[in-house]
């Protein structure tokens, strides 16, 4: 719940104004990769899969995003099926 005094106290704020320069430089979510728009793409993977994902992933000091994407990596430039 919200109180009076951190309603006034934003009230304030706005009326004071906002460097809208600052506001702009924040950013919004996670940086990209690069200038392209990214997809996400959902994968379902059972409980024993994802501990062995994690489990390399901190071996390799990957994030779990990093590990998958290494691996698809991979997988591309073998360019075969298992």
């Amino acid at each position: 719940m919200v109180s009076d005094e951190q309603i006034q106290q934003w009230a304030d704020e706005a009326e004071a104004g906002y460097d809208v320069d600052a506001l702009k430089r924040r950013g919004r979510g996670r940086p990209g990769r690069g200038a392209e728009p990214m997809q996400v793409v959902a994968v379902r993977l059972t409980a024993e899969e994802l501990a062995a994902l994690d489990a390399a992933a901190q071996r390799q000091d990957l994030t779990r995003s990093e590990a998958i994407r290494a691996a698809l990596a991979h997988f591309v430039a073998v360019d075969r099926l298992p």
